[in-house]
């Protein structure tokens, strides 16, 4: 029995008055529709979920039917079966999350892949993984559902893709899209006549008489969830968390660090220190007012989305009925650099040829369009709104624009306090994203100047910000008498804070607490060493024995943690090797987390007397043993 999808308490109630159960079985919604291929996707952030869905629409290019789906709603259990639909094929845009690990609405399928024997030898299948080179374990979901339906008998029609995020993952896909399809073609026996038309997938419906009471005006699930908040609060009913603190941490300097508390008494929502809070952001009003201009919109009247085809079970793109404005300021993302798709999907609306052929060309494989996109869009960081802007000929109807436009996503935090000492209370920490770009504009990130603007009262009423809460494997030792390590220059303190307050905790409570080891770092100490009182007071208080702080520009050659970490490599190795001691790095993966790892190698292999791979493999051994954690970002 595969994973079906089962409701949280608060939605059964509506499931069960709602007229038909919903289908957990994909085979017989794909004999009713009469498709052939299947996309499934494990999506954190919507990139796979989107990659999804150009994919199943490709299909119809090529005269096939194809339906995108969450495996969470269905049963995967029935994948041995889609054999008994003609000419079948299964695609999955697999991504992966944290050290390796599934995204969060894949888990129960890489639960299931990982319990079951089945035989899928009528299975057709090819896969795309979604990952980022910067991490220690690069697409290991799409590689192990790739070689987990191989071992299980089915038949790979296509070679695994592997999309790099810290690279170009568009163009990744692109690539391997290309010679996707005329493989699926040729194994199939179909002419890859591969219509090059626009597809439209939903359908245009203004309301003039509409009771306003009907339209939503920023939930993310349940219409009017946001006035009537009722718990368990989750990625579909996020809790409107009333803001209690919000100051600026660094003394001086041109940026902004700050400093959050969100009140969550009454919510039930429960946290544990390493845990990492998720927050709905929306979109900076002068961009949503801008695009209104320029696309002259009314951006107060009320539309709908509707899906053509009736049997899919996505209605909508977004929450409707709802405005413009809405759609634009909660629910799509105007701020990243279009993907290839929307500029081709788009291209007809330009009244210029030779933009028309431009933006087809940045949607194609060759090196010349995809050099072009790679400046013109990604080098220049150019938003949908800068593009209508710099290409005066483009005016698309705004419902098509919308229907294009990835979904808003959540933004992860990691939590800055810990439940023991604040249980009614989470704490951010985070820096303002600002940057000019080479078109020079001003570019801001979403969330951060959404935060920063989140006064505690804000004319008189309060500040919320919709949250749920993210559970992770960052976590203290189970025994407190283990030491930890702690390694977290800038925000990468976040976590710490917490672990440093619960170690606090945990001494007053007269357990007996481990050595207890911060390293820290910033640019300048007297500019954005940040919770240093609170640093110097757990020092004090001998809650943490070890505070070692590396300012990297405070003298002539720059000084890093990991500089610090080998000036101390004696201590080090000593708590790693002798007293099982606990490894804690949180803050970049592309240089920090990189350079910390080294800097381990190094002393191992130096106090340790080992050869480098002897030294790699002791490290890797503590990763798989859950004594070196990992919270990083790029």
């Amino acid at each position: 029995m595969g994973c079906v999808f089962s409701l949280p308490e608060d939605r059964r109630d509506a499931a069960e008055r709602a007229p038909a159960a919903r289908e957990t079985s994909f085979i017989e919604k794909m004999k009713k529709t009469g498709k052939n291929i299947i996309v499934f996707y494990g999506s954190q952030t919507g990139t796979a979920e989107e990659f999804a869905n150009r994919l199943s629409k490709d299909a119809q290019r090529y005269g096939m039917k194809g339906m995108a789906a969450d495996p969470e709603e269905y049963d995967m259990g029935e994948l041995s079966r889609l054999s008994e639909i003609k000419n079948s094929l299964a695609i999955f845009c697999m991504a992966t999350y944290g050290e390796g690990d599934p995204t969060d609405n894949a888990q129960d399928f890489y639960d299931w892949l990982q319990e079951n024997d089945d035989d899928m030898s009528g299975l057709n299948y090819t896969v795309f993984a979604l990952g980022n080179k910067t991490y220690e374990h690069y697409n290991a979901m799409g590689k192990y559902v790739d070689k987990r339906l191989e071992d299980l008998g089915a038949k790979r029609i296509f070679d695994l893709g592997l999309g790099d995020d810290d690279g170009n993952l568009e163009e990744d896909f692109v690539s391997w899209r290309e010679q996707f399809w005329p493989a699926v073609c040729e194994h199939f026996g179909v002419e890859a006549s591969g219509d090059e038309l626009s597809i439209r997938q939903y359908e245009l419906k203004e309301h003039t008489d509409i009771n306003m009471n009907k339209v939503y005006t920023g939930e993310i699930g349940r219409l009017k969830s946001f006035e009537v908040q009722k718990p368990p609060f989750d990625s579909k009913n996020p809790f409107l968390a009333p803001v209690t603190v919000n100051r600026k941490l660094n003394k001086a300097g041109d940026r902004h660090l700050m400093h959050l508390e969100l009140d969550i008494t009454g919510s039930k929502i429960r946290y544990e220190s390493g845990d990492h809070v998720a927050v709905f952001p929306t979109n900076d009003s002068v961009l949503v007012n801008k695009l209104g201009q320029i696309l002259g919109v009314d951006l107060d009247k009320v539309i709908s989305l509707n899906n053509l085809d009736e049997e899919s079970n996505k209605k909508h793109p977004f929450p409707c009925p709802t405005t413009y404005r809405t759609a634009l300021t909660h629910y799509l993302d105007i701020t990243h650099p279009p993907r290839t798709n929307v500029l081709y999907e788009l291209a007809q609306y330009a009244s210029d040829p030779k933009d028309q052929e431009n933006m087809r060309k940045m949607a194609s494989s060759s090196p010349e369009g995809k050099a072009l996109y790679q400046s013109w869009v990604l080098d220049a960081s150019r938003n949908i709104l800068a593009i209508l802007e710099d290409m005066p000929s483009l005016r698309p109807p705004v419902d098509h624009l919308c229907e294009l436009l990835p979904r808003l996503q959540a933004r992860y935090y990691s939590i800055a306090s810990s439940s023991k000492v604040h249980p009614n209370s989470i704490h951010i920490c985070a820096v303002v994203v600002e940057y000019k770009t080479k078109t020079g504009r001003t570019n801001k990130g979403v969330a951060t100047n959404w935060l920063k603007n989140k006064l505690v009262t804000d004319n008189g009423h309060k500040s919320t910000v919709p949250m749920y809460i993210r559970k992770s494997q960052f976590r203290l030792p189970f025994k407190a008498t283990n030491p930890v390590i702690m390694i977290g220059p800038g925000t990468g303190i976040a976590p710490f804070v917490g672990f440093i307050q619960e170690r606090g905790w945990l001494k007053q409570q007269g357990k007996e607490v481990g050595e207890t080891v911060m390293y820290f770092g910033c640019r300048h100490k007297n500019e954005d060493y940040i919770y240093q009182e609170e640093l110097e007071e757990a020092e004090k208080n001998a809650v943490l024995p070890q505070l070692h702080v590396a300012f990297s520009r405070d003298q002539d050659q720059k000084v890093y943690v990991q500089h610090l970490l080998k000036k101390n490599k004696e201590n080090i190795w000593k708590l790693i090797h002798n007293d099982n001691a606990h490894i804690y790095v949180c803050g970049d993966a592309r240089n920090m987390a990189k350079d910390v790892q080294s800097a381990f190698h190094d002393i191992a292999e130096e106090l340790g007397g080992m050869t480098r791979t002897q030294a790699t493999d002791y490290v890797k051994k503590l990763m798989t043993k859950g004594r070196y954690s990992q919270d990083v970002w790029s």
